[in-house]
């Protein structure tokens, strides 16, 4: 019988000859990860060690790994009807689509599809359709931030603002402008935040304006740029950023894939600002990833747009697999967790502790910022703390390694802005226990001390 190392090498090479990894360097001396498990906020590798994943997967696993539930309102819906297309409908995407109008306030419509790529694919086509039957025949054109990501389909990446996610694999979608961030850490001297954050509102009325107001169809960001680096706006910019479109008739898409489902301390990050979005998209923690499901949440008077009783007047778009019984039953067990368990206060007071146990990382001779909301943590390095100047690939490097040797997992704004990939990113399980809390705290305060 083949011994544990024996079976694990056994794996590796499989899957060196075999798999494609995502957004990884092409690299056959440095396998993956073999994960076997996970249960809480732990996952256990093919060898058996244990690491606390404090980047929820991609962003996603909002109620931790190994739950039962979820598995068993999976495997009850796929035993009754495993499928159905959203040409016709089911329950358990009826009762879904109601739980999460009520949370936004009973004023939109739910469609499906699958990967917040697709939810956003789905805002572009119905927003520049709406447009064109409301006589706006000239409105196409998307205004984003540079920094944000809002997926990897052609429509998604050409909203993205990342150059390297990019990068030769251009030309992409014609009509997408971009425009500056609030980035408050690197903000101008002499400026307020708020007085800042305006100013950075403003360029998307200067770019409206330049490009013809009467051709600009609709603005996209996430309430605060998570992949990008946590850059987190003061609430007068988003506010202005509606008011720039409600007098520009723009259309407001805010992207909720990551923001969404507690992890900012609101069940969605736009909640925080004192804004009513047009269409609003949803992924990630809406089934915590056990099943693939997105949604694409529009206003109820925007949808009535599409009954104009003329040929082609409705949305002439298809996802075979969005809204799929299975994912959607899963979605509302997992909404189910969110609430019985208080996974959105316990996101507040677990984003809270670590603010205030981790301030003491701002005397580090490498770290320039540490900036959250919720349970969503962002750690700028720099090489020099007067200048600025990001920290080196080798030196970001190094903190992610120490930090897995020590059993725990942490992220970065990776494949972004050649030169801005320096900020390490904590998106931890909202379930988390107060010892998983202490030990995140634990080994980042040892490799920082390591490190200096």
């Amino acid at each position: 019988m083949a011994t544990a190392k024996e079976q694990t090498n056994s794996l590796v090479e499989k899957d060196r000859n075999n798999i494609w990894h995502h957004i990884s360097a092409y690299n056959e001396k440095n396998p993956p990860m073999i994960v076997e498990s996970g249960e809480g906020a732990w996952i256990k590798d093919h060898q058996g060690k244990r690491y606390l994943d404090a980047m929820s997967g991609l962003w996603c696993v909002n109620v931790g790994y190994g739950r039962e539930e979820l598995a068993q309102a999976a495997y009850e819906q796929m035993k009754k009807m495993s499928y159905v297309p959203m040409s016709q409908s089911h329950e358990p995407a009826i009762e879904l689509a109601a739980k999460l109008n009520k949370m936004l306030g009973d004023d939109y419509k739910i469609f499906y599809s699958n990967s917040g790529s697709d939810a956003n694919e789905v805002a572009f086509k119905l927003v520049r359709q709406y447009h064109q039957q409301n006589g706006d025949h000239s409105r196409y054109k998307f205004i984003s931030r540079y920094r944000g990501y809002h997926g990897s389909s052609m429509g998604a990446l050409s909203a993205t603002g990342q150059a390297l996610r990019k990068f030769k694999y251009e030309p992409l979608v014609p009509g997408f402008l971009h425009v500056a961030p609030p980035d408050n850490y690197r903000k101008p001297a002499g400026q307020t935040i708020e007085e800042y954050n305006i100013q950075r509102a403003l360029e998307f009325e200067e770019k409206i304006i330049w490009e013809q107001k009467e051709t600009i169809a609709g603005i996209i960001m996430e309430p605060l740029i998570t992949g990008g680096g946590i850059l987190i706006p003061h609430p007068v910019y988003v506010e202005k950023v509606q008011e720039i479109c409600t007098r520009h008739g723009v259309l407001l898409i805010i992207d909720e894939v990551i923001c969404g489902f507690g992890r900012t301390g609101k069940p969605f990050g736009h909640q925080h600002f004192n804004v009513k979005p047009d269409i609003i998209t949803m992924a990630k923690g809406l089934t915590s990833a056990y099943l693939p499901l997105s949604v694409t949440a529009i206003r109820k008077d925007i949808y009535e747009k599409f009954d104009t009783g003329e040929e082609n007047s409705h949305l002439r778009h298809v996802n075979t697999f969005g809204g799929n019984p299975a994912a959607c039953a899963v979605a509302l067990k997992n909404l189910e967790i969110i609430e019985r368990e208080n996974l959105i206060d316990r996101s507040v007071e677990l984003g809270d502790r670590l603010h205030k146990v981790l301030a003491s990382l701002k005397g580090h001779p490498f770290v320039g910022d540490i900036r959250g909301l919720g349970f969503l943590l962002g750690i700028e390095l720099v090489e020099n703390k007067d200048t600025k100047e990001p920290a080196t690939n080798a030196r970001i490097g190094k903190i992610i390694g120490d930090c897995k040797t020590n059993g725990l997992i942490v992220g970065r704004n990776g494949d972004t802005v050649a030169g801005f990939n320096n900020v390490l990113t904590l998106c931890p399980p909202l379930s988390c226990t107060d010892e998983d809390f202490d030990f995140i705290v634990s080994v980042l305060k040892k490799v920082f001390k390591e490190n200096e």
